[in-house]
């Protein structure tokens, strides 16, 4: 059998739980700490949005004052014809006469070849020293 079954025992519960709410909302302390906290964060929530109300209206000024400029500079005569500049190289020096092929220093490999000196394959797990 279920704890509450009949309309009565039901209408009992909801008149508890609203009593229990109304209690505990007489018994807090008022809520100091909490108000105190809401109202710090929304001054510096409004700080935050001033400046960036502030930081948008200098960006788009100095966008128009840009296109302005960019309109004036379209309008305006060149000072002067742009006069491609051309630079001339020196010669590459031949240096083979200073490192020969034959006195490179070669780095010796340190792969070890997949056959062995008589043929045969080395296995997947060959551990042996060279």
């Amino acid at each position: 059998m279920p704890l509450f079954s009949t309309p009565t025992q039901f209408a009992a519960l909801a008149l508890i739980f609203v009593a229990g709410w109304l209690f505990g909302l007489a018994s807090h302390p008022g809520g100091k700490k909490w108000k105190a906290r809401y109202h710090a964060e929304r001054d510096a929530h409004a700080v935050a949005k001033k400046d960036a109300d502030i930081r948008a209206a200098a960006a788009e000024k100095r966008a128009v004052e840009a296109e302005h400029e960019n309109a004036r500079l379209v309008k305006a005569t060149p000072v002067a014809p742009v006069v491609p500049v051309t630079t001339t190289r020196a010669p590459v020096e031949d240096r083979s006469i200073f490192v020969s092929p034959d006195t490179r220093p070669v780095a010796a490999s340190s792969a070890r070849p997949a056959y062995n000196n008589d043929g045969t394959k080395r296995g997947w797990f060959d551990f042996d020293r060279r």
